[in-house]
């Protein structure tokens, strides 16, 4: 929990008692339901919550932004960022149902009001959002060529809209489509730990 601190110091009591609760809740479903690899889970902090914090050092989402997480999994990112942005709206979108579960049971035990949750493939999305978010969830130009359509026009952030996803490795060949519509940050950036050199931010325009 300190790791949080460390990099957003200015969270409020509140926020601060609900990452806090997230270890337990996390290692608890974990137990019953495998979302996050067993050997990982005393890294929560690091690897899941602060790696997908990482999105709010691209960007501080306005109020009312509406967001979308595409492959949530047990709801990385979109759960620590539901807690750090209260005033957006998330939709957390899994295919798998198990997953979706763990999800939506620790977003209700922490009280958590902005969140939704729906168990389907992200093709079945119809709405309109500000941005789409995911965590390695496939290959660049399949994921833009699912969520295309869920980019809204209607712009109401410093960063235009569009697709905001965390992944590692070499992303030069998954990059190469978009050309000046996409670009790549390292995470060291932003964070010190060794768990981050690997690491980047990839914004797509849409």
């Amino acid at each position: 929990m300190d790791i949080i601190l460390k990099y957003f110091p200015d969270i409020t009591e509140k926020q601060k008692e609900q990452f806090a609760a997230l270890f337990d809740l996390y290692a608890d479903w974990n137990s019953k339901i495998n979302v996050i690899s067993r050997k990982d889970i005393e890294n929560l902090y690091t690897h899941h919550v602060l790696h997908s914090l990482a999105i709010a050092k691209l960007i501080q989402f306005t109020d009312g932004t509406q967001i979308m997480d595409v492959g949530t999994g047990g709801g990385f990112p979109g759960v620590p960022l539901a807690i750090l942005f209260p005033k957006c709206n998330f939709l957390l979108v899994d295919s798998i149902g198990k997953k979706i579960r763990v999800a939506t049971e620790v977003s209700n035990a922490i009280g958590l009001k902005n969140i939704q949750f729906r168990h389907c493939r992200a093709e079945e999305v119809k709405e309109k959002f500000d941005f789409v978010v995911s965590r390695a969830v496939m290959p660049l130009p399949d994921l833009v060529k699912i969520i295309r359509k869920n980019v809204s026009k209607d712009q109401h952030n410093a960063l235009p809209n569009g697709l905001i996803c965390l992944k590692g490795g070499n992303l030069e060949g998954e990059l190469k489509p978009f050309k000046k519509a996409a670009e790549a940050d390292d995470l060291s950036m932003f964070f010190e730990e060794e768990y981050f050199k690997t690491k980047k931010i990839v914004y797509v325009l849409i």
